[in-house]
Protein backbone atom coordinates (compact mmCIF):
# COMPACT_ATOMS: atom_id res chain seq x y z
CA UNK A 1 0.00 0.00 0.00
CA UNK A 2 1.42 3.43 -0.80
CA UNK A 3 -0.65 6.38 -0.31
CA UNK A 4 0.16 9.63 -2.52
CA UNK A 5 0.37 13.19 -2.06
CA UNK A 6 0.39 16.10 -4.87
CA UNK A 7 1.72 19.45 -4.42
CA UNK A 8 3.06 22.17 -6.56
CA UNK A 9 0.08 23.63 -8.78
CA UNK A 10 -0.85 26.77 -9.38
CA UNK A 11 -1.38 29.57 -11.51
CA UNK A 12 1.26 30.63 -13.91
CA UNK A 13 1.45 32.60 -17.23
CA UNK A 14 2.19 31.08 -20.17
CA UNK A 15 5.57 30.29 -20.89
CA UNK A 16 5.65 29.97 -17.17
CA UNK A 17 7.67 26.85 -14.93
CA UNK A 18 6.23 25.06 -12.62
CA UNK A 19 7.54 22.17 -10.16
CA UNK A 20 4.79 19.27 -9.11
CA UNK A 21 5.82 16.80 -6.41
CA UNK A 22 4.44 13.61 -5.45
CA UNK A 23 5.12 12.36 -2.15
CA UNK A 24 4.68 9.11 -1.26
CA UNK A 25 4.13 7.18 2.57
CA UNK A 26 4.11 3.13 2.58
CA UNK A 27 6.02 1.77 0.29
CA UNK A 28 8.96 3.28 -1.94
CA UNK A 29 8.39 4.31 -5.62
CA UNK A 30 11.64 1.77 -6.08
CA UNK A 31 8.13 -0.59 -6.01
CA UNK A 32 6.08 1.17 -8.45
CA UNK A 33 6.00 2.54 -12.29
CA UNK A 34 5.16 6.49 -11.35
CA UNK A 35 2.89 8.15 -13.99
CA UNK A 36 1.28 11.86 -13.61
CA UNK A 37 -1.74 12.17 -15.47
CA UNK A 38 -3.95 15.00 -16.10
CA UNK A 39 -7.85 15.84 -17.18
CA UNK A 40 -8.76 19.02 -18.46
CA UNK A 41 -12.45 20.36 -17.86
CA UNK A 42 -14.56 18.35 -20.38
CA UNK A 43 -11.53 15.82 -22.08
CA UNK A 44 -10.62 12.25 -20.46
CA UNK A 45 -7.68 11.66 -18.27
CA UNK A 46 -4.45 11.30 -20.33
CA UNK A 47 -1.12 10.02 -19.36
CA UNK A 48 1.34 12.58 -19.57
CA UNK A 49 4.53 11.49 -18.46
CA UNK A 50 6.18 8.02 -16.56
CA UNK A 51 9.21 6.18 -14.72
CA UNK A 52 9.78 2.97 -14.65
CA UNK A 53 10.30 1.32 -10.66
CA UNK A 54 14.31 2.01 -11.46
CA UNK A 55 14.48 5.37 -12.86
CA UNK A 56 16.00 3.89 -15.84
CA UNK A 57 13.41 4.44 -18.68
CA UNK A 58 10.99 7.10 -18.79
CA UNK A 59 7.92 8.02 -21.18
CA UNK A 60 6.70 11.33 -22.89
CA UNK A 61 3.55 12.54 -24.85
CA UNK A 62 4.29 14.32 -27.41
CA UNK A 63 2.16 16.80 -25.86
CA UNK A 64 5.02 17.58 -23.36
CA UNK A 65 7.39 16.20 -24.73
CA UNK A 66 11.17 18.48 -24.70
CA UNK A 67 9.08 20.44 -22.02
CA UNK A 68 8.55 18.12 -18.98
CA UNK A 69 10.69 16.68 -16.95
CA UNK A 70 9.99 13.52 -14.54
CA UNK A 71 12.35 13.24 -11.70
CA UNK A 72 12.38 10.46 -8.48
CA UNK A 73 14.45 11.42 -5.49
CA UNK A 74 14.82 8.11 -3.99
CA UNK A 75 15.70 9.39 -0.37
CA UNK A 76 12.41 11.78 -0.18
CA UNK A 77 10.42 9.03 -1.70
CA UNK A 78 9.16 11.63 -4.16
CA UNK A 79 8.79 11.94 -7.23
CA UNK A 80 8.63 15.33 -9.01
CA UNK A 81 7.89 16.56 -12.74
CA UNK A 82 9.42 20.08 -13.37
CA UNK A 83 7.15 21.81 -16.09
CA UNK A 84 8.56 24.66 -18.53
CA UNK A 85 7.49 26.69 -21.12
CA UNK A 86 3.87 25.99 -19.77
CA UNK A 87 0.66 26.80 -22.51
CA UNK A 88 -2.38 27.26 -22.09
CA UNK A 89 -3.83 23.80 -23.12
CA UNK A 90 -1.77 22.31 -20.09
CA UNK A 91 -4.15 23.72 -17.75
CA UNK A 92 -5.64 20.83 -15.96
CA UNK A 93 -5.84 18.73 -13.21
CA UNK A 94 -2.66 16.99 -12.09
CA UNK A 95 -2.47 13.42 -10.81
CA UNK A 96 0.17 10.96 -9.48
CA UNK A 97 -0.67 7.47 -9.89
CA UNK A 98 1.72 4.17 -8.90
CA UNK A 99 1.24 1.17 -10.63
CA UNK A 100 2.89 -2.46 -11.49
CA UNK A 101 3.28 -4.25 -14.21
CA UNK A 102 0.80 -6.82 -15.53
CA UNK A 103 2.05 -9.87 -17.43
CA UNK A 104 0.95 -8.40 -20.70
CA UNK A 105 3.18 -5.44 -20.29
CA UNK A 106 0.73 -2.76 -19.14
CA UNK A 107 0.63 -1.18 -16.04
CA UNK A 108 -1.96 -1.80 -13.83
CA UNK A 109 -2.27 1.36 -11.05
CA UNK A 110 -3.30 0.84 -7.38
CA UNK A 111 -2.77 3.95 -5.96
CA UNK A 112 -3.79 7.64 -7.02
CA UNK A 113 -3.17 11.13 -5.49
CA UNK A 114 -6.04 13.57 -5.16
CA UNK A 115 -4.78 15.61 -7.37
CA UNK A 116 -3.14 19.22 -7.75
CA UNK A 117 -4.57 22.07 -10.26
CA UNK A 118 -2.56 23.62 -12.83
CA UNK A 119 -3.43 26.70 -14.78
CA UNK A 120 -1.78 28.60 -17.33
CA UNK A 121 -3.15 31.90 -18.26
CA UNK A 122 -2.68 33.40 -21.94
Amino acid sequence: QVDLVESGGGLVQAGGSLRLSCAASGRTFGTYTTTWFRQAPGKDRESVVSINRGGTSTYYSDAVKGRFTIAKDSAKNTVYLYMNSLKPEDTAVYFCAAGLPTPLGRVEYISWGRGTQVTVSS
